[in-house]
């Protein structure tokens, strides 16, 4: 099977094609609030690269969050119109895990960290287990200084994941025992995306495309702004 993979949960946008194989091309692009205009080329680049054609897509996979509230909404958005039109079912995968899951192989805990805006920050903690790595906190919102209390509560080291582990580097990594992985893992990977995908495909954890929810752990900035003008 086929799997195209749409990620746009971050300031970074990017998509890929693969199955069995492995992946077959992709591309990111990290061209800010421009997530609409980037999708639909990068889609057709990677079908071109990949030399295959949009009808042959098996399972479409996205990116569900936590993320930027637009992104998040171009993404998921054209994947259930993509998966409705081709008749095929959908994968959602997490933000979060997708920046967990390049960095698996380490045998520290992994602290995932989506830069929210407004000086917040989602995170989630992972540990390494056999053939990837293990969620073993659910998905938070919070402040920098939060994220860092709980890590300084923690025993053992950690390394971090995210580009809101890059944006706050200053507060979150001057503790012992914390590490900052490379910027060049700072945003999800529709890699990883197609990768864990096509897991999820083998034992058949695919959705219908109405099935599939953002999760925003927090009202979208618009709402938080109307309700701050009507004293909410």
């Amino acid at each position: 099977m086929l799997i195209l993979g749409l990620e746009s949960a971050t300031a970074q946008v990017g998509c890929a094609i693969g199955g069995h194989e492995g992946v077959l091309a992709s591309a990111h692009s990290a061209r800010s609030k421009r997530h609409a205009e980037n999708l639909t080329p990068a889609i057709e680049f990677v079908c071109h690269q990949a030399r295959v054609e949009l009808a042959e897509i098996g399972c479409v996979a996205v990116d569900h969050g936590p993320g930027l509230f637009t992104g998040l909404r171009v993404g998921v958005a054209s994947g259930k119109a993509i998966a409705q039109a081709l008749r095929v079912p959908m994968i959602a995968v997490s933000s979060l895990d997708l920046l967990a899951f390049p960095v698996r192989f380490s045998n520290r805990r992994i602290a995932a960290v989506v830069d929210a805006r407004r000086s917040e920050v989602f995170w989630a903690f992972y540990r390494q287990v056999p053939g990837g790595v293990q969620r073993i906190t659910e998905p938070t919102v919070g402040s920098p200084d939060d994220l860092s209390a709980e890590l300084l509560a923690l025993p053992g080291d950690t390394l971090m994941v995210g580009d809101g582990a890059v944006r706050y580097a200053d507060q979150l990594s001057d503790q012992p025992g914390i590490e900052l992985a490379g910027a060049d893992l700072a945003h999800p990977s529709a890699d990883s995306l197609v990768q864990l995908a096509h897991a999820r495909a083998l034992r058949e954890e695919w959705v219908r495309p109405d099935e599939v929810e953002l999760l925003y752990l927090r009202k979208p900035d618009a709402e938080i702004n109307w309700s701050t003008r009507e004293g909410v």
